[in-house]
């Protein structure tokens, strides 16, 4: 048997703290999307990826690092809070 077992689950879906702690990680969720995003085009582009492209990607890596430095600020703030 795994550790998360289907009948310790709640059966009306996510508790409030769930869903709040889902809406802080939604920069950082949207940032991760965004650069998956530039990184397919870089993949995709023909006959190669410009520069714009490129920039895109540094651009969209430097949100994930900037919304993840803000995501671990808040939860250390409210683990010292605790």
């Amino acid at each position: 048997m795994n550790s998360y077992d289907l009948t310790d689950a709640d059966q009306d879906g996510p508790s409030v703290d769930d869903l709040a702690e889902i809406e802080r990680e939604m920069p950082l969720i949207d940032a991760e999307v965004l650069l998956l995003d530039a990184q397919i085009t870089i993949l995709r582009a023909e006959p190669g990826p410009s520069d714009l492209d490129w920039q895109r990607v540094r651009r969209a890596r430097k949100r994930v690092l900037r919304e993840a430095r803000a995501l671990l600020a808040v939860r250390a703030a409210s683990s010292r809070a605790a």
